[in-house]
């Protein structure tokens, strides 16, 4: 099997907290898909904890993991967004982002201390939620006509595809997210089926 044709991710979004000498982080793990998806994620964490000091943050996104951003949100330099991502990546997740919110103690932690702080609330959160192994998958649509329906959907069903869209009428159009390892296969099935187009998109 070809790690190319999977990659792990995170289940669910979960929260873990860790307390050092009064200041409390709050480390709050999803699942993304995009860099949009998690400005929102952001966004909604500032106001639900509008007293917080820091929101500091770290994600991976894209399958070749080259979409990556940390942020220190005002603490020191290296002290947050860094061993936030250190975190994901000793992992070896993608679309995953951790943001850490911290509500400042009164007592100063000092570079190790902030450093030990973020990468373990993050370590926690990333713990707490089920790893999980999906695979790499290309985007086709398929147009056919209505009799061939159940043909279609019993192979897609065969290869673990994940139907996106479906236009039913007299002829139908379908998009599906098939698993890069199999279209080899399914695109001969596909291919030999009269009346039915099979196109990537």
């Amino acid at each position: 099997m070809d790690e190319q044709d999977f990659f792990y991710t995170i289940d669910a979004s979960v929260m873990a907290e860790f307390k050092d000498r009064g200041s409390r982080f709050l480390a709050y793990a999803y699942p993304v898909q995009s860099a949009d998806e998690f400005k929102i994620l952001l966004q909604q964490l500032k106001k639900d904890h509008p007293k917080a000091v820091h929101h500091c943050f770290a994600y991976r996104l894209g399958l070749d993991g080259n979409i990556f951003r940390a942020s220190d949100d005002g603490e020191p330099s290296g002290t947050a967004g860094k061993p936030i991502l250190g975190q994901i990546d000793s992992k070896g997740l993608i679309n995953t982002v951790v943001i850490v919110v911290r509500y400042f103690g009164g007592t100063l932690l000092g570079v190790p201390g902030l450093i030990n702080a973020y990468k373990s609330a993050a370590s926690m959160a990333l713990q707490l939620t089920p790893i999980i192994q999906k695979p790499v998958t290309e985007r086709w649509q398929l147009s056919f006509d209505y009799t061939r329906m159940n043909d279609v959907m019993r192979w897609l069903k065969a290869f673990n595809c994940t139907v996106v869209e479906q236009e039913m009428q007299l002829f139908c159009k379908l998009v599906t997210d098939i698993p890069k390892n199999r279209t080899k296969e399914i695109r001969s099935i596909f291919e030999d089926m009269p009346g039915l187009e099979f196109n990537r998109i």
